[in-house]
């Protein structure tokens, strides 16, 4: 999966440093768009198989932090990701874990 595009997305905290996440997956829960993401580390290799941001191997699924952030579109082809309040996020965290999104296309929950 090296040579895939990556959905990387670049923020800036609140001392100006900038923080680049990578997209995971996208998904709807009643009726509003979502996205789980990831800190990416262009350098970060997987300590199994050495090769970047493993995602084929067994050993890839080491639990990381996972970001959930709100996808509210601006403009015509722009769209801005909003930060969820924790009890929200530990809902779509629970929900995401048992699979409930799994294989779901665009449906709401």
């Amino acid at each position: 999966m090296e040579n895939q595009e990556r959905d990387l997305v670049v923020f800036k905290d609140e001392n100006d440093k900038e923080i680049t996440m990578e997209v995971l997956d996208y998904f709807f829960y009643e009726g509003e768009e979502y996205a789980t993401l990831v800190e990416y580390d262009p350098n970060s290799k997987c300590a199994a198989c050495e090769t970047q941001s493993c995602d084929t191997c067994e050993a890839g699924n080491e639990q990381v932090d996972v970001t959930i952030m709100k996808i509210v579109p601006v403009g015509d082809d722009e769209e801005e990701f909003v930060p969820v309040d924790d009890s929200l996020a530990a809902r779509l965290v629970e929900l995401l874990n048992s699979g409930a999104f799994d294989g779901a296309n665009d449906d709401d929950e």
